[in-house]
């Protein structure tokens, strides 16, 4: 079955280096990267409990695993990286952008102070 979720075979070709790891030994993968990555993405679009993952799917702790997994070895951040500056060389931009903004009345302040006030609007104290 499949869900707006799904990654496409294009967007699939870019990303799935990053995901399928050559193997030298061990058994064989008993589940394909992409099932697992398209399982991913239906509980982030979703908005699901990793339980209530749908029967479609690998079992929801092997997906949860992989999700650790990656999460843990910065694979998501790669695949992030590489399409944003695609993105980027992909409107005649420069691969990196030069340089970043902060909204400063948002920006969390290490100081505990008595002198600011409560941005009632963002719900958070004001620095």
């Amino acid at each position: 079955m499949s869900y707006p979720s799904d990654v496409t075979a294009k967007q699939w070709n870019q990303i799935k280096e990053f995901f399928e790891q050559k193997r030298v030994f061990g058994r064989p993968l008993k589940y394909a990267r992409r099932e697992m990555v398209n399982a991913i993405f239906y509980v982030t679009k979703s908005g699901c409990q990793w339980r209530m993952l749908p029967n479609d799917f690998p079992p929801w702790q092997v997906v949860y695993y992989y999700f650790q997994m990656w999460n843990r070895d910065g694979t998501w951040e790669q695949v992030l990286d590489i399409l944003n500056e695609k993105d980027r060389l992909r409107q005649g931009r420069e691969r990196k952008p030069s340089y970043g903004i902060v909204d400063s009345q948002s920006a969390k302040t290490q100081y505990n102070s008595d002198d600011r006030g409560i941005d009632g609007g963002k719900k958070g104290k004001g620095s």
